[in-house]
């Protein structure tokens, strides 16, 4: 699918060259915003492997892993993934995001996180879907504004990113008020 200039769609195997090189030509532009990734992680190998377990939790129908592509050609240039599933009275999940940076600053990661909200409340019957970001992001911040999240709090010592237990803001967006099903 295409969404504002943007491409989008369910990742696959076959994805894993594009997404290392991409990875490892990002490495140092991520390491701030990262946890600490071994030196298969940025290998075909490593993310056919990553790809494989991504697709392994969506058939369980607990993650919904997403490459964002060039929308002149099917070349991946991020990843958006709709984690922790959970249905009943929850009906939540949580969104995380990357885009290589060459391609940011021009909205593909706003209308890719668009796109996931609309399969969130569509597809899935989510009510709520959440966010976080380090407090030194202010980038990813505006993201998820733009994409109509607001801000709910802070979490210390969220997670360990970078080589440190790093605070976060946390945020969420309400897509829809009717009662689950």
């Amino acid at each position: 699918m295409i969404i504002d200039g943007v491409g989008m769609r369910y990742a696959e195997p076959g994805d894993a060259a594009a997404l290392a090189d991409v990875l490892a030509r990002n490495r140092a532009y991520m390491a701030p915003f990262e946890p600490w990734r071994s030196e298969v992680f940025y290998t075909e190998a490593g993310q056919r492997a990553r790809i494989e377990g991504l697709l392994a939790e969506c058939d369980a129908g607990r993650l919904h892993p997403f490459v964002i592509t060039d929308a002149a050609a099917d070349t991946p240039i991020g990843m958006i993934n709709l984690g922790s599933v959970s249905l009943g009275p929850f009906r939540s999940g949580g969104v995380g995001y990357w885009l290589d940076q060459a391609h940011t600053g021009r909205g593909a990661a706003t209308a890719a996180l668009r796109e996931v909200c609309r399969i969130a409340r569509e597809d899935l019957g989510l009510h709520r879907v959440e966010a976080s970001t380090l407090v030194d992001n202010p980038a990813s911040q505006r993201v998820l504004a733009k994409a109509g999240f607001s801000r709910i709090g802070l979490a210390p010592g969220y997670l360990h990113i970078n080589g440190a237990w790093r605070d976060h803001v946390l945020f969420q967006r309400l897509l829809h008020d009717d009662p689950p099903p």
